[in-house]
């Protein structure tokens, strides 16, 4: 197979293109509650389940310096806290406050696309380009 053959540029191209229309709505969203994209995709992260600083930068692929400021801008702002781990107090989970579960409900609500990007796609083709994905070393 070719490196650059048509197929996987068009794959590309549309994944950067899903991509880069989910970043900026959330981004839109995020704004009319005095947000950043990356305060509401880290509010959004949380919301459900508390996470360590370090797995949050591995999942917003930031550095965990990065994350630190994060935490601290919406600590202040009363949306998290630092809880220490049960099971390891030298981790500091983040856990969202009420008042920031209830800000990322709202986030998520006024998405359209990025709340749904594949709503094209049933249950089976979901499955599908999930396990396709994975498949990829990313």
């Amino acid at each position: 197979m070719a490196r650059r053959d048509p197929l996987t540029v068009e794959i590309l191209n549309l994944l950067a293109e899903m991509t880069t229309l989910f970043y900026a709505e959330y981004d839109q969203v995020a704004a009319t509650h005095q947000l950043t994209g990356g305060q509401a995709r880290m509010l959004a992260l949380v919301a459900d389940e508390a996470m360590p600083m370090s797995q949050l930068a591995g999942r917003l692929k930031c550095e965990p310096s990065n994350i630190t400021g994060l935490v601290d801008r919406m600590e202040k702002r009363g949306l998290v806290s630092r809880e220490p781990d049960v099971h390891d107090r030298r981790i500091k989970l983040v856990t969202p406050t009420e008042q920031g579960r209830d800000v990322a409900g709202r986030i998520w609500t006024e998405l359209d696309y990025a709340a749904n990007p594949l709503a094209g796609l049933d249950v089976t083709e979901r499955e599908t380009l999930r396990d396709l994905l994975r498949k990829i070393e990313i």
